[in-house]
């Protein structure tokens, strides 16, 4: 420190005491010295040039700014849409949720009656019914084959579930679809008939896996 003294009149004496600034960590380069960073034998080197940089005043009072800009825009423009000046152009984008219940798995017939269970002489399940009733596929798919018979499944529909998965629709009335038709879940197949081998109005349904059949149940949903 270094004090000066100026000589006047008692009551106007003044003293002034000039008083060199220490040199603050915060003056210091933007860039830090990498000859100092290479011969450090403490830390990680990259780390402590991206601290040296960060730690800088003109850094920390950069971000400062742009946090308080930040936070007056957000506050400002509203979260739900967009607009541009133009009202001709105006375009509005607006976050929206659209939920689908689409049965992925479903009964071939609206009210299922097993009148015949699934065993090893029984390759499927009997669903008693009416001639004329709609069938549904259990699953989507596309129609691999189509069956037109008075003898064993009668008039018959293949659906390819994919995966190795195939259900059976035997014993219709009628046919409503085409071989290599991509079906849903509300596409009709068919109607309900006693074609074939068949001693009265019923549905013959076969879940297959990898062509050998397994026990619908196994794939319907509970009920």
């Amino acid at each position: 420190m270094l004090k000066i003294t100026v000589n006047l009149p008692t009551k106007r004496r003044l003293n002034l005491s000039l008083v060199k600034r220490r040199k603050s960590p915060q003056d210091k380069p933007l860039f830090p010295d990498l000859n100092l960073i290479k011969r450090s034998r403490k830390g990680n080197k990259v780390s402590r040039i991206f601290r040296h940089i960060f730690e800088h005043k003109k850094i920390k009072r950069l971000l400062g700014t742009n946090l308080v800009f930040f936070l007056i825009a957000s506050s400002i423009l509203p979260g739900e849409s967009i607009k541009l000046d133009n009202p001709e152009e105006n375009v509005v984008v607006q976050a929206s949720l659209t939920l689908t219940t689409e049965k992925k798995i479903q009964y071939p017939i609206e009210n299922p009656v097993l009148s015949q269970g699934y065993s090893l002489f029984h390759s499927g399940l009997d669903f008693d019914s009416v001639t004329g009733e709609p069938v549904l596929p259990v699953m989507a798919g596309e129609v691999e084959d189509l069956s037109y018979s008075n003898l064993g499944y009668g008039n018959a529909v293949l659906v390819n579930h994919g995966e190795g998965l195939t259900s059976l629709y035997a014993h219709l009335s009628k046919i409503k679809v085409f071989q290599g038709e991509e079906v849903t879940t509300k596409t009709v197949l068919g109607e309900i008939g006693s074609s074939g081998t068949s001693s009265g109005d019923h549905l013959h349904l076969e879940v297959r896996e990898q062509g050998y059949p397994i026990n619908p149940f196994s794939v319907l949903p509970a009920r």
